[in-house]
């Protein structure tokens, strides 16, 4: 088995047949375009034989171009799809999209304030719905708003949840120690799940990026390698920095990884999860 990428983007220029959503501008797609056929340029050589597919903004609750790369490319892609959780028929929506690769659900908070996100009927059927049919919550978050997932994983003990960007701790400020403890509480929920990711954008943001090893450290002690997925977030991974730059974190630069633990980040994590249901 080869490595699994457990967080990528792919979209197209191709607006007549996948129009972006209204509240989107052409100009905010940097890269303009980024295919299946640009992503496997940067993977294959890497030995990643496996991705997960993450929903784009640009597209809104329109996971078709999404939906339509997994069925081209048979085996290679699960996916992580967007919806609205407030509209009707909402399970049957969920399971429609998982019967074409989808294995989970990106949320993130918008304009609810801090402490209320999650509160709603609808985010609340959601993580039901999760629980019944084992599909992740995949919430992209700053630490601030880890009490809001706390509490609901509390409230949902079997719905799977799997943290973007090892909870984008020092995105937007220096990594901070109370981050780091607050991440690792929520290895207290057994079916909590970190992706150990996008280190372009974490701490220094520069390659080899040992600047985070401290982070990662603490965060595989509190989860076990059994519950953290390494990523890349491409293509954003490779704009500045290289493929390479990501991968290599792993496989070459935290000396607290055995082999084992290494295959286990870098492939069996994801493949188990959303490739084995």
């Amino acid at each position: 088995m080869g490595y699994v990428d457990a967080h990528v983007h792919v979209w197209t220029d191709d607006f007549n047949r996948y129009p972006i959503a209204e509240s989107c501008q052409k100009s905010e797609m940097k890269p303009p375009i980024f295919l299946p056929e640009e992503l496997f340029h940067h993977t294959k050589p890497a030995d990643v034989s496996r991705i997960v597919l993450i929903q784009m903004s640009f597209y809104g609750f329109d996971n078709s171009y999404m939906l339509d790369v997994i069925e081209q490319h048979s085996g290679v892609f699960a996916g992580i799809a967007v919806i609205n959780q407030d509209m009707e028929n909402l399970e049957s929506e969920m399971i429609r999209l998982v019967n074409r690769g989808i294995r989970g659900f990106r949320i993130y908070p918008t304009s609810v304030s801090v402490g209320k996100w999650l509160e709603g009927e609808g985010y609340r059927k959601m993580f039901a719905i999760g629980a019944k049919h084992n599909l992740a919550m995949c919430p992209l978050i700053d630490p601030v708003v880890l009490p809001d997932v706390d509490r609901q994983c509390q409230q949902f003990p079997d719905t799977p949840v799997i943290i973007d960007h090892l909870c984008r701790i020092g995105a937007n400020q220096p990594i901070q120690e109370s981050h780091i403890d607050q991440l690792c509480d929520m290895a207290k929920h057994p079916r909590v799940m970190v992706k150990v990711s996008a280190f372009y954008a974490l701490g220094k943001k520069t390659p080899p990026y040992n600047d985070l090893n401290h982070l990662i450290y603490q965060v595989y002690q509190a989860f076990g390698p059994e519950r953290l997925m390494w990523a890349s977030d491409c293509p954003y991974q490779v704009v500045d920095h290289t493929y390479q730059d990501s991968i290599g974190l792993i496989t070459d630069r935290l000396d607290f990884l055995s082999e084992k633990d290494k295959d286990q980040i870098l492939g069996k994590t994801a493949e188990d999860f959303f490739f084995q249901n």
